[in-house]
């Protein structure tokens, strides 16, 4: 019988702190300035920074960035508001940039 794995994770790039489960994911299709991530329905281990109105592709939110707990890298950012309508699905999820996570028990 083969070894038991664990859940898919994402882990910070910098210091392997886990912080984002495969299975969490809403959405690979997001874009960052630096190339492109993925929308998670929430994230472990990370801390959000001060909040702050953002003009992003998609129009105007109030964003916080996210830190790994860890390391204090920045990861990506959490929706706080959306002011558009057709953007509230994204209120309370959290953006990781690609580059910024590896993968682990894959």
């Amino acid at each position: 019988m083969g070894d038991l794995i664990g859940p898919r994770l994402y882990c910070c790039y910098k210091c392997r702190n886990p912080v984002a489960l495969h299975d969490d994911i809403v959405s690979k299709g997001f874009q960052s300035k630096n190339g492109r991530a993925f929308l998670f329905s929430h994230a472990h281990n990370v801390l959000a920074g001060p909040k702050e109105d953002r003009q992003m592709m998609t129009g105007l939110h109030r964003v916080a960035d996210v830190h790994c707990a860890d390391c204090r890298e920045v990861l990506g950012w959490k929706y706080e508001k959306a002011y558009e309508e057709s953007q509230k699905y994204k209120e309370g999820k959290v953006v990781l940039e690609k580059y910024k996570i590896v993968k682990e028990n894959w």
